[in-house]
């Protein structure tokens, strides 16, 4: 067998074997594959597609080219929750404690933010003290005692994506279904729980742009994740607009303990936090829909997941006095109002824009090693649908920069649309599936 052999029958359109598969991985191992070929058998799978069995196998194949979590002694009630990115999506921190408070063992490798899309360790991070890394012992020992660890990625975990994404990133290659969905399971796999609740954006704030293209991709995860025997539900969820009122580490990480506390409970954010907790809940309590979210219900109306909460932070050394009184979190210390120009109703909150403007506050970062600002950010006042009066705040920017006015100013003056008719808002859920 011969890498070339496997290149020329995927540029044919012909179907790999599970042999191949795994003979493909462990060339590209041991960097036999000079990257010209590997960027040629990319672009063959751009335009061949894989099948789901081929997609399966390849997921396996690089989950396990590296370390990978053992969470068995946990049984069937570890669970796993992971969104393709958007804005404002501070849902990790909310359904995390929930699902914990509910009885689930939540061992959980989070990511930075990366262009406009947040990250769930920035935010932890957000909070002083907090430490993203822990040693294994300590990560499985946590988990153990409280239900919920989350830290960084370490060790070398899913080496083979690396080597793919690398690359996939250079040759225009990135938005192929089949190596999205490969990329992402593999990481759950290697992860180890047994249970996965997948939120898959979908809006001009997300990858994929289309409900279309958003659940071909949620529904070959669900598959991959049946063939490698874990139980995976994928929930598609809108991201035209943000996801709550605040994008940024610091002003995210208040935005979920307000939630926790009860302070928020009919919005766009507390619809999709109870969605997941309830598909996280109902997996691996193996219940229905209905009766998980009846604990999930009962969790934040009882404060036991902000409890919760609290608990996971102190354990990894967060400083609780930010919790309880959320003015103590990091704020940059300049702040520019850009308000409404005419009386109406909100129509539309531009998620991609907004994302943008958030990371040129200091929020977000372009490169991998940049730093971010961890109180900076910016806070909308008004959901979709709601009424604004001219001269009234719309947004509320905040940063280190001297430039912020001029940056705020220069936001597209269509990012935040105001119509004369009352509209309704889309639906936040367009759709679930279930294996």
């Amino acid at each position: 067998m011969n890498f070339d052999d496997i290149l020329l029958k995927k540029r044919n359109g012909g179907t790999l074997t599970d042999s191949e598969i795994e003979f493909f991985i462990g060339e590209l191992l041991a960097e036999r594959i000079p990257d010209y070929k590997l960027s040629a058998f990319l672009m063959a799978i751009f335009f061949r597609g894989m099948t789901d069995r081929e997609t399966a196998v390849l997921t396996a194949e690089m989950a396990h080219s590296g370390d990978c979590n053992d969470l068995s002694v946990f049984g069937d009630l570890t669970v796993d929750k992971h969104s393709t990115g958007g804005v404002g999506d501070k849902t990790t921190l909310i359904v995390a404690p929930i699902a914990a408070a509910c009885g689930c063992k939540l061992a959980k490798m989070s990511g930075r933010a990366l262009g406009i899309t947040g990250g769930t360790v920035d935010k932890l991070e957000a909070i002083p003290g907090y430490r993203s890394t822990l040693s294994a012992d300590d990560f499985i020992a946590q988990v153990q005692r409280i239900g919920i660890a989350v830290v960084g990625q370490s060790g070398e975990l899913v080496p083979a994506d690396k080597k793919l994404y690398a690359l996939r990133d250079v040759t225009c290659t990135v938005d192929s279904i089949p190596l999205i969905a490969s990329s992402i399971m593999s990481k759950k796999l290697a992860a180890g729980s047994r249970n996965i609740v997948l939120d898959v954006k979908c809006g001009n704030g997300a990858f994929m742009k289309s409900l279309a293209s958003a659940k071909a991709l949620a529904a070959l995860m669900v598959e991959i994740g049946r063939q490698n025997g874990r139980r995976v539900t994928a929930v598609i969820t809108d991201m035209s607009a943000p996801l709550g009122r605040a994008v940024g580490n610091a002003l995210e990480v208040a935005e979920a303990v307000a939630l926790l506390k009860g302070e928020i409970n009919d919005s766009p954010l507390y619809e999709v936090c109870v969605v997941l907790a309830s598909e996280m809940i109902a997996l691996a309590g193996q219940m229905s829909v209905s009766a998980a979210r009846a604990q999930v219900l009962n969790a934040l109306q009882s404060g036991n997941a902000y409890k919760k909460f609290k608990e996971w932070i102190a354990a990894q050394g967060g400083d609780i006095a930010c919790i309880d009184d959320t003015s103590a979190l990091p704020l940059s210390p300049l702040a520019y109002e850009i308000c409404a120009d005419t009386d109406g109703y909100i129509a539309e909150i531009d998620a991609e824009n907004t994302g943008i403007l958030a990371k040129a506050t200091g929020a977000g970062r372009v490169n991998k090693g940049d730093a971010v600002d961890p109180g900076a950010g910016l806070v909308l006042t008004h959901h979709c649908g709601e009424y604004v009066q001219k001269g009234e705040p719309m947004l509320r920017v905040y940063g280190s920069t001297p430039a912020l006015p001029a940056l705020a100013m220069r936001m597209p003056r269509d990012m935040i649309k105001i119509t004369d008719k009352k509209i309704q808002p889309p639906p936040i859920i367009l759709e679930t599936i279930r294996q």
